[in-house]
């Protein structure tokens, strides 16, 4: 912006918040205070940056209102109006911020009765530096209750430590932004704060354990970032948690006992980390969660057998997670609830248990790259149902017999094309423990029992909250 336009601007500014003063003055009609007005159009000025505005919106909280503004009387005075929401993005003004846009620590600390604040899609970082937010804009902004600022890629540097002052704060979303650095410990004295989302940003360092403070929290979403260390065993105080996600981050060590006594978690995404070693026992304690997200851990266990306490599970995915041995056949049989499985990509071995089948919900199954052997033994019935949302592909040991003929998406060949030449089941159980089978005793026993046995397979799932 030119330096004539600039001063063209401020004058206008100073006018309108003149003639808003009168107005107020002359007791017409309820209207901001001066100093609210004039921090109002500050604000406009570094993030609007339109010279017409205070022209067009006199009286913004009156009768030349801004859809993105919103004013409330004063609970004192109802002659007398105070700003308690500021709201950007594109359902308010196309661009939603203009070029070069900033954040005044000033213009914010002028509006002492504003309790949200959300920017979408205002610094696309398109303009060259990248914008930090001032640590003083909200450094006794004890009205805030949210602050929403997501989708802004050129909103950067560090989250500032005064957040954790905010202690009327109910809902800090940060997503999808280019904050970088640790999360500040101050954050822990957030008593009052439900929903804490730093998803989709670069924030490194660990997950502070003064986490723990934040008793009221019901979503923590930390997914999408290099955050590193192990999970806090703190978190197992957040009582009134009902949506835990961390994936996608670089979380090493094992899952604390502690975590088993979010006796409120439905969601809990811990995918596509590096937690290793087995899932403790203390999960089975989680009776209201619904879904279980493990993959792409290195767990290098067994299928965790405390995964069959869980009776809500709807979800379950554990691949890519080097679970090794057999599927245990009991493992799933109580989750009545359970709709999609994923244990693809494991070193799973042995048959597929004919539980699997009688699950009434289960639509989508994946056992694919496994080396899982015997006969695809599963109902018709089954198999029609769920079509190819059944993966069973990569397991070199499995046929299919003759009730599965024409399921050839299954990718296993015909049982009897691996048997010699008198068809018997003994002659096929031989040849398939010497073409590979490095467990003979066991696969000769799969092969007597693969004509009983009835198969499930689910395809990879993919959940949205």
């Amino acid at each position: 912006m030119s330096r004539s336009s600039l001063c063209c601007c401020l004058v206008l500014l100073l006018q309108a918040a003149g003639s808003a003063t009168a107005q107020l003055g002359g007791g017409d009609a309820p209207a901001l205070p001066r100093a609210e007005l004039a921090a109002v159009f500050r604000v406009m000025a570094d993030l609007l940056g339109d010279p017409a505005w205070a022209r067009l919106h006199p009286r913004p909280c009156a009768d030349t209102p801004w859809p993105g503004l919103q004013c409330e009387p004063a609970p004192d005075d109802a002659r007398v109006l105070r700003a308690t929401r500021l709201h950007f993005g594109p359902d308010v003004a196309v661009p939603p911020c203009r070029p070069g846009a900033r954040l005044a620590a000033a213009s914010l600390r002028g509006l002492p009765h504003l309790r949200t604040l959300s920017l979408f899609g205002c610094f696309d970082g398109g303009a060259g530096a990248g914008v930090e937010l001032p640590p003083a804009m909200f450094a006794g902004a004890d009205s805030l209750e949210q602050v929403v600022l997501k989708s802004n890629p050129g909103l950067t540097g560090p989250l500032p430590a005064t957040l954790g002052g905010l202690r009327s704060l109910r809902v800090l979303s940060l997503s999808q932004n280019g904050f970088s650095g640790g999360i500040p410990r101050e954050l822990g004295a957030l008593a009052a704060l439900q929903q804490l989302d730093l998803s989709y940003n670069n924030i490194t360092g660990d997950i502070p354990e003064e986490i723990g403070g934040m008793a009221s929290l019901t979503i923590l979403d930390l997914s999408w970032n290099s955050i590193g260390g192990g999970v806090p065993a703190t978190l197992g105080k957040l009582q009134a948690l009902q949506k835990a996600d961390l994936s996608y981050n670089r979380l090493a060590g094992g899952v604390p006992p502690e975590v088993g006594s979010l006796h409120a978690l439905v969601f809990l995404d811990l995918s596509h980390n590096g937690l290793a070693g087995a899932l403790p026992a203390s999960l089975a304690g989680l009776g209201k969660l619904q879904y279980l997200l493990l993959q792409d851990n290195p767990l290098g266990t067994a299928v965790p057998a405390v995964v069959g306490s869980l009776r809500r599970l709807q979800v379950l995915g554990l691949s890519g997670c080097g679970l090794t041995g057999p599927i245990p056949r009991a493992a799933f049989a109580a989750l009545a609830s359970l709709t999609a499985l994923s244990l693809d990509r494991n070193r799973l071995d042995g048959p597929i248990p004919a539980s699997l089948a009688a699950l009434p919900h289960l639509g989508q199954l994946n056992l694919s790259q496994n080396r899982l052997a015997g006969e695809i033994a599963l109902p018709g019935e089954f198999v029609a149902r769920l079509g190819r949302r059944l993966d069973v592909r990569g397991n070199d040991q499995l046929c299919v017999g003759r009730g599965l003929q024409g399921t050839g998406y299954l990718g296993a060949p015909p049982c009897g094309a691996r048997r010699d030449g008198d068809g018997s089941p003994e002659r096929y159980e031989a040849a398939a423990a010497a073409s590979g089978g490095w467990r003979r005793g066991y696969y000769v026993a799969v092969g007597r029992l693969a004509r009983s046995v009835c198969h499930l397979f689910v395809l990879s799932l993919v959940f949205l909250l």
